[in-house]
Order: C-alpha cells, then structure tokens, then sequence
C-alpha cells in the first residue's frame, strides 16, 4: 500500500512548513488528488491517521479534493475529461488521447495555528 508512505511525505511537507511558517498546530490538510494518480483517497484517509500520530498533524483533519483526468483528443482535437487512462474519447470514441492533467497529488493548503 503505497498510501502510507505517501502519508509520511505529507507530514515532512507540513513539518518543512511548520519549520518555515513557526506554526506548532495543523488543523486541517487540504489535497489535490487527480483521478489518474493511482491514489485510493480512502485507503490515503485510513493510513493519514495512523501516520500523523504524535506529529503535529494528530487530530488534523484531511479533505481531499478530486480533480478529474483530462486529455486532448487527436481524432477530435477536444479537451476531454476521463476517468481512467486508455478509455476511449468520450466525444467521439478515439484511443489517440494525451493526458494532460489529474496525474497529480499535491498539498494545496493547511489550516494551522
């Protein structure tokens, strides 16, 4: 489950923070997460818990924010949005799709005191 190492990124990202902002409390994490990330959100809120016990984050609430996948389509030339690589165009039913976008997981923004 690589959920859990992705969990203790997050925590050195907000211990970094911590150390820059002078801030000893996080109150909320907010996340990124594109539907093409290979990210089970549930399995990143079951392990988020167990890993920021006894950091500053204990108790932090985490709210994840889903971006959906995107692509430009080479038979239509479209922007489209998809929910797993290699499906078709929504549009017109193409495999020639360039994702360009929702691959990402990124901390977008703390709530701290």
């Amino acid at each position: 489950m690589h959920e859990m190492a992705l969990c203790e990124g997050i925590v050195e990202i907000v211990e970094q923070e911590a150390r820059k902002g002078a801030f000893s409390t996080v109150k909320t994490v907010r996340l990124e997460i594109g539907a093409l990330s290979h990210v089970a959100p549930e399995a990143l809120r079951f392990c988020f818990e167990a890993v920021t016990a006894k950091t500053l984050l204990q108790g932090a609430a985490l709210e994840i924010i889903e971006q959906p996948g995107t692509a430009w389509c080479l038979g239509c030339s479209r922007s489209v949005e998809i929910s797993q690589r290699y499906a078709p165009c929504p549009a017109c039913g193409s495999h020639q799709l360039q994702v360009t976008g929702g691959e990402d997981m990124r901390v977008k923004e703390l709530e701290v005191e």
